[in-house]
């Protein structure tokens, strides 16, 4: 599981990067503003790659996909784009947990089977 949810999370940071490219075209916005708030939620995919496996990791990826689908109200695009990294996170987490299963039943298996002084 974790090596597919670091990977959406990966190419999170990058389109978060980008957007923030896209944000600065906005009068409204400062560029501090946009910086700050797009490298915290960058900081934010890096450091969760790490921890997906531990309590509570998979619910911080659910939260930071609402808030990129939130992100459309300053780039519209973003709720497209925060659907598919949501659907995305999805298939990451549900079939990293079945192929972690299936990890698991190898390795039982294999232990069973293996002569006992080995």
């Amino acid at each position: 599981m974790r090596t597919l949810c670091a990977s959406t999370l990966i190419g999170e940071f990058f389109v978060i990067g980008f957007a923030g490219l896209v944000a600065m075209k906005d009068p409204d916005l400062s560029t501090a503003t946009v910086w700050t708030v797009s490298g915290i939620v960058m900081f934010l995919c890096l450091v969760l790659c790490g921890m997906v496996t531990r309590p509570g990791g998979v619910v911080l990826g659910w939260a930071l996909q609402i808030a990129l689908i939130a992100s459309g109200v300053v780039v519209p695009s973003m709720f497209f784009l925060g659907a598919i990294f949501a659907a995305l996170w999805w298939a990451s987490v549900h079939y990293g947990r079945k192929i972690d299963e299936a990890k698991a039943r190898f390795a039982a298996q294999t232990a069973e089977n293996s002569p006992s002084g080995v």
